[in-house]
């Protein structure tokens, strides 16, 4: 049977927990042989003090066989609280304080000092010497709870300081775990608003370099979404309205033909196909540069889109008199771009020569240095100073949305559409050569 997935933590959680429990296991790994070192060096104090006051009083016994008289007098400068007694080299009590047997007392018989546990008391014996062997021994003892006394009471104080440790560790870690999280969650939440269409994103400065460069990276793919979603928005409305403006001259042209009386339906429907085959080349062009984006990567035959556009519109241009000349000088310089896209720019261009320009219509090729202009100009009056020409307007006689799309193609192919001159007009498509 599986049991239940985890819950997943926060990190706040997890830096709180991580930082605590090392910290306490570290507080733990210094403080248990420091807790044992403390209770043998308390011992040790106790055992050589006690030692020192058995050898003292040792030495201020008669050095005579001590079995053999009735009392003997201890030293009155005797510490308080210590139990005293003297024993027989057996281990046998004789006078003072004491078991009527001491083990302790009994290690002493060898003639050293000696040290141990006896009935709750903590001893120390040291013989005393006479002349030909051992008068006897002294067995000097304190109450064992006095030490541990003195023991639980540091081991307390390391207590409190180990848990103060651990405290200061946990405040420490609930501090930086604030702050290591803290950026995230602003990151979660710009992240958040950039799904529900905030491009304007900025998360703000953190001082952690791995959570900064998430932000600023977040910032940028925001910046670079709106900026792409931006163009679609514009690429879909001049597209609807360049659409637009070729399907209803088409249909204009048909009422036209059928309003008139004794009109030529033959001829009607021969420009009717013309224009729809027109229209047809433009929905391909746009369907195909609206699914891709990226900029062209092949070089681009400049000399036979000219001879396209020099065929599509001669035609239309001498219907009202006009004249159409194009110029493809030799060695033109090698650029890389769509030629559907630079094909509906050039369409932009001279179509709104054709509907707002006079007299004859120039679309000539020149190089400029390394990249490659195409420029297309006509006789009229050209553009109002204080008007953009490609500013996005309904209507009016300017070159309205036509324009708008054809900058956005340009700047799509990692080129420039400027209108060089205002009167009379020229319109410069400026194209860069192939990265290498």
């Amino acid at each position: 049977m599986r049991g239940s997935p985890s819950r997943p933590r926060s990190l706040r959680w997890r830096v709180l927990t991580a930082i605590s429990v090392v910290a306490a296991v570290t507080v733990t790994m210094f403080a248990v042989p420091l807790a044992i070192a403390v209770r043998d060096l308390y011992r040790n104090e106790t055992v050589t003090a006690l030692g020192r006051d058995a050898t003292w009083i040792a030495a201020a016994l008669p050095d005579e066989n001590l079995e053999r008289r009735r009392t003997v007098r201890l030293p009155a400068q005797v510490p308080a609280g210590l139990v005293v007694g003297v024993y027989s080299p057996a281990g046998r009590l004789l006078y003072g304080q004491g078991p009527a047997y001491s083990a302790v007392a009994a290690r002493a018989g060898d003639g050293h000092p000696h040290d141990g546990r006896e009935g709750g008391f903590l001893l120390a014996s040291a013989p005393v010497p006479a002349e030909g062997g051992q008068a006897g021994v002294v067995r000097v003892g304190t109450p064992y709870a006095q030490v541990g006394e003195r023991v639980d009471r540091a081991w307390l104080a390391m207590a409190g300081l180990a848990l103060l440790a651990i405290a200061l560790a946990a405040a420490f870690a609930l501090r930086q775990s604030a702050r290591l999280a803290a950026p995230l969650e602003q990151l979660t939440r710009a992240a958040q608003a950039l799904g529900e269409g905030d491009f304007s994103i900025r998360p703000p400065r953190s001082d952690i370099t791995e959570a900064d460069a998430a932000g600023r990276a977040l910032a940028a793919t925001a910046g670079r979404l709106g900026e792409v979603l931006e163009r679609e928005r514009s690429f879909s409305a001049n597209v609807s309205h360049q659409l637009r403006t070729q399907l209803t001259g088409l249909l204009l042209g048909l009422d036209a033909a059928l309003a008139r009386p004794g009109a030529d339906l033959s001829a009607a429907i021969e420009v009717a196909v013309q224009r729809g085959e027109r229209l047809r080349t433009v929905i391909d062009d746009l369907v195909g540069l609206a699914r891709d984006t990226r900029t062209g990567s092949t070089p681009l035959d400049v000399p036979a889109l000219l001879e396209e556009v020099r065929l599509d519109w001669h035609g239309p241009l001498a219907a009202r008199g006009r004249g159409l000349h194009v110029t493809v000088p030799p060695d033109l310089p090698t650029v890389a771009a769509s030629a559907p896209a630079v094909r509906q720019i050039l369409r932009v261009l001279v179509d709104n020569a054709l509907a707002h320009g006079e007299g004859e219509v120039s679309v000539d090729a020149s190089a400029v240095g390394d990249a490659l202009a195409i420029d297309v100009t006509d006789q009229g009056k050209g553009i109002d100073e204080d008007r953009d020409p490609f500013a996005r307007r309904a209507g009016g006689d300017g070159h309205g949305i036509g324009l708008a799309l054809a900058r956005s193609l340009a700047e799509a192919e990692a080129g420039r559409l400027v209108l060089r001159r205002r009167s009379p007009p020229v319109f410069s498509l400026l194209l860069s050569p192939p990265a290498q």
